[in-house]
């Protein structure tokens, strides 16, 4: 009988291989020894990857255990190595997605500029280290990529020209004393953009679904869901369907004659100021922090959450907002969420345009899905846990899952100020609910790229060029939209089932509790964990 010592010994083999393989994710996850290093992704490279990937799943496949605690953490380290080995085999990221090869070397110079819990000389000479490599690396993505779709392509595009601005935010505040060519490193980058261009880009090539089977796949090892792509395919189409009723029924109660598209656009003329946008999403987060703390909802861990104005070097790739989360394995908690205001030069045209996506009866369930109860606790609990499994590996399904059954649990908590801030709240669910449709129709039934995007349109009420940036994410990130509304789903489901075992002695705290113990792993091995299963 082998013990858990030896679970821990291949867990710690597979942090060897991984941060060996991707030394930007070591630097992502607070460990600076890999801070001088890129991947490297050509087809022998990747070849030797995978065998290494599948010997270490045949250990930890054969490793018996003596606990459920134990089974639970084998079983999602070797999801994790399966989905290692899909991504790469089955689906060939390295080959078609020129994304992979971007931000890998990109996130590589940000996370140097962003993780200040290291000192800046070793942060410069990091960066000088990764950037001096940048000319062998996109040659060796030039060689390696092919049949690339294209939508892949013009989302490289755009990154790339994002790419620009973080360079020239590296050069000025990490360049080295001592290294006068260090503007010259980066050249790779502009070089690599053109080729992409006037080499890769083909606009005949519409070849991007994954197909039902590594859908399926995915599905089941990544998420460790038992459903397959049907099923969800009409489980979004009647959640859809159910929201847009309510949402007709919650717009009669605020305005009798108003269709709820049309309450929407008048409600969303109600922005904060630019000037004070920081402030009022800053003050949101710290309300939420409180109505969690004082309803004893669950306990938050120490760990500071600063909302700032987005670096200039990110906006192009942040035009709203976006949360950064501590790494799971550096002493500094601290978690960062970026505004992005409207630029003094735009139009006053262009301001209020923009100021429409930061509507102040959205804050309020922007600010808890992001911060408290939302992704940064969440990420404090699974940083704080012993189990390495629980405090690094997980599914979107659980982490998006979790954001958004908190803001419908927030809303029975009492949270929201008024009908306008839930009405907004269910928009926002219509629209995860037509990402279940979207994704699994974009991969598995044949849906075009222009089909998906007059869904987001005409249901939604996007405009159409942010439904096509939209539409052009869920290309690439395959059985990824779905998450949101299914892990709500299966979560609000697992509370069901953890109320009815309790009784009398049910406490939503405790849940909460029991559910964040276990990081992000899949909610069926939390359920599994919990004795719930179904």
């Amino acid at each position: 009988m082998t013990t858990a010592t030896e679970l821990d010994q291949l867990v710690a083999s597979y942090l060897d291989v991984r941060w060996h393989v991707d030394p930007v994710e070591a630097t992502a996850a607070g460990l600076p020894e890999h801070d001088h290093r890129l991947g490297r992704f050509t087809p022998e490279d990747v070849r030797q990857q995978l065998a290494a990937v599948r010997s270490l799943a045949g250990a930890v496949e054969q490793v018996e255990v003596d606990s459920l605690e134990d089974e639970i953490d084998r079983t999602m380290l070797l999801n994790e190595l399966r989905m290692w080995e899909h991504r790469f085999k089955v689906e060939r990221v390295h080959i078609k997605n020129p994304g992979f090869w971007l931000g890998h070397a990109l996130d590589g110079l940000y996370l140097l500029l962003s993780r200040t819990d290291r000192p800046l000389a070793h942060r410069a000479k990091s960066a000088a280290s990764r950037l001096a490599e940048f000319p062998d690396f996109f040659r060796a993505a030039r060689q390696t990529l092919s049949g690339c779709p294209e939508v892949f392509v013009k989302l490289a595009l755009r990154v790339a020209k994002g790419g620009r601005a973080l360079l020239e935010q590296v050069a000025r505040e990490l360049r080295p004393q001592d290294d006068p060519d260090f503007d010259n490193k980066y050249e790779a980058l502009d070089s690599f953009a053109g080729f992409l261009e006037e080499e890769l880009l083909d606009p005949a090539n519409n070849d991007f679904a994954i197909g039902e089977d590594a859908f399926n796949f995915r599905l089941h090892y990544e998420h460790a869901l038992r459903n397959t792509a049907p099923e969800l395919w009409r489980y979004g189409n009647r959640l859809a369907e159910e929201i847009e009723e309510e949402l007709s029924q919650m717009a009669r109660k605020i305005d009798s004659s108003a269709r709820w598209p049309d309450l929407v656009d008048r409600l969303r003329a109600e922005q904060p100021g630019a000037e004070e946008l920081v402030s009022v999403y800053a003050a949101e987060m710290e309300r939420a922090r409180r109505f969690v703390e004082e309803r004893h909802l669950v306990p938050v861990p120490p760990g500071e959450l600063r909302v700032v104005e987005t670096p200039s070097f990110l906006k192009p790739l942040i035009p709203y907002a976006a949360y950064q989360a501590p790494g799971a394995f550096s002493p500094d908690r601290t978690g960062w969420f970026f505004v992005t205001p409207p630029d003094s030069s735009e139009s006053p045209e262009q301001v209020e345009r923009l100021l429409r996506d930061h509507c102040v009866h959205e804050i309020a369930s922007t600010a808890l899905h992001e911060g408290y109860p939302g992704h940064h606790l969440q990420f404090l609990w699974a940083q704080r846990q012993e189990r390495t499994v629980r405090k690094l590996l997980g599914t979107p399904l659980t982490i998006e899952g979790w954001a958004l059954y908190c803001e419908e649990m927030m809303d029975e908590e009492g949270f929201y100020r008024g009908i306008e801030e839930r009405f907004f709240q269910r928009v926002h669910l219509l629209w995860r609910a037509l990402r279940i449709v979207l994704d699994v129709g974009l991969h598995t039934r044949g849906m075009t790229i222009e089909e998906a995007v007059n869904t987001l349109v005409d249901r939604v009420h996007f405009e159409r060029a942010n439904a096509e940036a939209e539409v052009h994410r869920y290309c690439a990130y395959p059985a990824y939209q779905l998450c949101y509304a299914v892990g709500r789903r299966e979560l609000r489901a697992l509370r069901d089932a953890y109320r009815a075992a309790a009784g009398g002695s049910y406490s939503l705290r405790d849940f909460h509790e029991k559910v964040l113990s276990y990081g992000g792993l899949p909610v069926s091995l939390i359920r599994w964990g919990m004795g719930l299963e179904e």
